[in-house]
């Protein structure tokens, strides 16, 4: 009897956590046909690279990693927002530097992947297995990230045109998924035994605003296209299964108000990845960002009265075209006196197609860096603050990594702590000999230090 083998196709995700849900139904897609994948070049019959485009650092570990896979494997299909990028002369930024590669698809066209890795790497005919799932593909499909929390993607695509930013012009406009689909991959997620849910778009607010927050339905009960009705049938589905639900890039619009007794009741985690950018109404402006910031400091006030244990995260741009000492002051105000628990930002990159490269007032790139670590140093003292009030808590935490077969302790989360962006708590050996934790599961755990940016928890 002869044997089959299956073709093997070289897999790299770069990016965002959209990006990574987009890699994982190119995966899922992948294994259902019975190719094989990997995380090599060599030995591969051809590779696939999910690219990122947003800023020029980016931009650059695309090109690069798509110039070594065509040096060490030859055949690359190239994927993702940078494959939608044009160059100043409007042609194809990846096929301008890299010609010889197979295929060049935008973001989420995991059919146009499927054609090309079908025309240059067909997969052989096996009438006993062509038409039967491989089993390692569970309900929810192929995952990337651990097995106890996973990305769920809610929309595609963003109604906002802010100056710095090119995404609507790969992504395109907002195209929500319909409320039943989603709420169906959550609770196949949570079958398999995922412990945190994180809810991503590229703008979680507006979910439902294009399909008019038209009802769907989802185990034959009617449920509104809506942000609050979507977390709040996530989050009854998250406690049937005793786990979290995060949300992540929330514009702060008035209807967020509504989420916050969510959070206050324990629906949802009392956390909030709000994309704030600036506080000054004036930089606001110039990057037609869709809230003016000049009500947030009482927004945020109003939040933590409702829900005294929320927690804020947050990014920001320094040194964007224009912007005056006296902005730049305003910013560093607004991040002491909002108290924002986590903080990113970027030095203002002039990323090829923004419309903000035009603006008058361009900083140098050295103020722009200088800019950006004057705001981080305030971050961080706002950060270490609010974690040292932490000290003497008792918080659950979920279990990411454990030592000596979860006696030596660990490393985990706690609901401040989203995953890769945030916090970790390590947690020291637990108090009791006979008390073991588990990654994936959750433990309570008393916080004794801090460490950074980090908590310092003993397991009890």
């Amino acid at each position: 009897m002869s044997t089959v083998t299956s073709p093997k196709v070289g897999f790299v995700s770069l990016g965002c956590p959209k990006a990574l849900t987009d890699s994982e139904l190119i995966l899922t897609q992948l294994s259902a046909e019975g190719y094989q994948t990997s995380k090599t070049f060599q030995g591969a019959d051809l590779v696939i690279i999910n690219t990122c485009g947003f800023i020029d650092d980016a931009v650059k570990e695309s090109l690069d990693t798509i110039g070594e896979a065509l040096a060490e494997n030859g055949k690359v299909i190239v994927t993702g927002c940078l494959g939608a990028q044009a160059d100043a002369s409007g042609d194809n930024l990846v096929r301008q530097v890299h010609p010889n590669v197979l295929a060049v698809t935008g973001p989420h066209a995991t059919q146009e992947v499927m054609d090309a890795v079908h025309q240059h790497l067909p997969k052989p005919h096996d009438p006993y297995t062509d038409l039967v799932p491989p089993p390692q593909i569970g309900p929810a499909g192929v995952k990337l990230t651990p097995r106890h929390y996973a990305y769920l993607k809610i929309s595609e695509g963003c109604n906002h045109r802010c100056t710095f930013c090119i995404i609507p012009s790969m992504r395109g406009d907002l195209v929500s998924r319909p409320i039943g689909d989603v709420l169906k991959e959550a609770q196949a997620l949570f079958e398999t035994g995922v412990k945190e849910l994180l809810v991503i778009s590229q703008d979680t607010s507006a979910y439902g605003v294009d399909v008019q927050y038209r009802t769907g339905f989802y185990e034959g009960r009617p449920v509104k296209t809506r942000l609050l009705e979507l977390a709040r049938a996530l989050g009854e589905l998250a406690q049937r299964h005793g786990a979290w639900v995060r949300l992540h890039y929330v514009y702060p619009y008035p209807s967020v108000d509504e989420l916050i007794p969510l959070m206050a009741d324990g629906l949802i985690l009392p956390y909030l990845d709000v994309p704030f950018q600036h506080s000054h109404p004036d930089v606001l402006k110039r990057m037609k960002r869709p809230a003016s910031g000049e009500r947030n400091l009482e927004r945020i006030g109003r939040w933590r009265e409702l829900c005294p244990q929320l927690v804020v995260r947050s990014t920001f741009i320094a040194g964007f075209p224009g912007e005056t000492e006296a902005e730049f002051d305003h910013l560093l105000d607004f991040m002491r006196q909002a108290l924002i628990d986590r903080a990113g930002c970027f030095a203002y990159s002039p990323v090829q197609g923004a419309l903000a490269n035009q603006l008058p007032g361009m900083l140098p790139a050295q103020e722009r860096e200088e800019r950006r670590a004057r705001f981080m140093a305030v971050a961080e003292e706002v950060s270490m603050a609010q974690l040292q009030q932490r000290v003497g808590q008792t918080l659950q935490v979920l279990v990411d990594s454990a030592a000596g077969a979860g006696r030596q302790g660990g490393v985990g989360r706690s609901y401040a702590d989203a995953p890769e962006i945030d916090g970790v708590v390590h947690l020291l050996p637990p108090e009791k000999i006979s008390k073991r934790i588990a990654v994936g599961e959750f433990t309570r755990a008393r916080v004794v230090a801090t460490q950074g940016h980090d908590l310092v928890a003993v397991p009890i």
